[in-house]
């Protein structure tokens, strides 16, 4: 399946909204090597990392929702949450 880093991550910030809701900045790399996209999280100076396999990309891009991605995206907010 052929598709753009900017149409995968365009379909992550679709599917998941409440990333831009939490004003997080949302950027991708292909690995080669590992064949696998390195999404980073981003919002001020904190950042988070995880993979999403390349099947699972290819999914996402199938509009079906990737149970692993969303689960880190949820932990990731929350990481983000300021605490008192």
């Amino acid at each position: 399946m052929g598709y753009t880093k900017v149409a995968l991550q365009d379909k992550i910030l679709e599917m998941y909204p409440e990333i831009s809701k939490n004003g997080i900045v949302v950027t991708l790399e292909f690995d080669e090597a590992k064949n696998a996209y390195i999404v980073k999280f981003r919002r001020d100076n904190k950042e988070l990392t995880t993979h999403l396999e390349k099947k699972d990309a290819d999914d996402c891009m199938e509009n079906v929702k990737c149970v692993y991605l969303g689960v880190q995206v949820g932990q990731f907010i929350k990481n983000f949450e300021i605490r008192p």
